[in-house]
């Protein structure tokens, strides 16, 4: 188990976020995006193997690239390289800074840069529940898996991770274009994300101490047509007393997703803020963990 490492790389995450600040820095994620990007263009075809083919190549590209940068022996070093592949803090500023504003135009803009629903014409409750949504599931992706995975297998197994999970959030779509292209990419991300969102799950429930979202999250989360995404959603809904889910636009038709959660339906911004109050318990959770590791 990487402990150290993944202590390292925890902290300098909640220090420094993804060092926007460094403009010659280019984030891994971008390049693992351009490639997907680059083959898509050249090659698309919406054919099962075809984006097997796309699958298989970047993952074999980044195994060799994380592989070589894994032979540095030296754990700050190692640090530093796996906090691009977490991303607490700038999931929170992100969703912190959608009720920073009251102005609902300025909350549609910037919730719009989060999810793939319509948000044009969102009410305040509906951009304060897509913020919880998004919110809670990227706990999963964002953190806990790439953590998960980074304490099994170092920054190979983060940075494998996070191939598989940006694959998904970019041709993991069941749409026209991406219904055989995306499926391999989709079906992958859900075998490596069943483990960790069980455990964001739990994690969520358990710091809010809500008995309530421990044992009934998966009652909803099974309502979701993700293998994956519905428990963390639910355990959070149930755990701040709100109703995620129910109908929703995307690209110009309502799709009728089930209620996630049995609380209020108008969800106010202090909701959102409630929601928020994980980040602080999450993070002194994980570091004493980690620190029992090391130990």
């Amino acid at each position: 188990m990487y402990y150290e490492v993944a202590l390292i790389a925890y902290i300098i995450d909640r220090l420094f976020g993804e060092f926007h600040e460094l403009k010659f820095l280019k984030h891994p994620i971008i390049f693992i995006g351009d490639y997907i990007s680059w083959f898509e263009k050249k090659f698309y075809k919406n054919s099962i193997f075809r984006g097997m083919f796309l699958t298989l190549s970047l993952l074999s590209i980044v195994f060799i690239i994380s592989f070589f940068f894994s032979l540095f022996d030296n754990i700050f070093v190692q640090g530093f390289l796996a906090s691009f592949a977490l991303s607490s803090r700038m999931l929170y500023d992100a969703i912190k800074d959608v009720i920073s504003n009251d102005d609902i135009k300025i909350k549609r803009k910037k919730i719009s840069m989060l999810v793939s629903r319509d948000t044009s014409n969102l009410s305040n409750t509906g951009v304060n529940k897509a913020a919880i949504e998004t919110y809670s599931e990227n706990l999963s992706d964002g953190v806990i898996a790439p953590l998960f995975y980074l304490l099994c297998f170092g920054i190979v197994g983060a940075f494998m991770y996070k191939a598989i999970n940006t694959l998904d959030s970019m041709v993991g779509y069941r749409n026209e274009r991406y219904e055989k292209f995306g499926k391999f990419s989709a079906r992958l991300d859900d075998v490596v994300n069943f483990i960790p969102s069980r455990i964001t799950a739990i994690l969520i429930a358990l710091l809010f101490f809500s008995k309530k979202a421990l044992f009934n999250f998966r009652k909803y989360g099974k309502k979701h047509e993700s293998l994956n995404a519905g428990l963390p959603i639910s355990a959070l809904a149930l755990a701040i007393n709100v109703r995620l889910g129910g109908p929703t636009s995307y690209f110009g038709k309502i799709k009728n997703k089930p209620y996630f959660g049995d609380g209020k339906i108008n969800i106010e911004d202090s909701d959102v803020l409630h929601a928020l109050k994980l980040r602080n318990r999450l993070d002194i959770f994980i570091i004493i963990v980690l620190i029992l590791g090391v130990l």
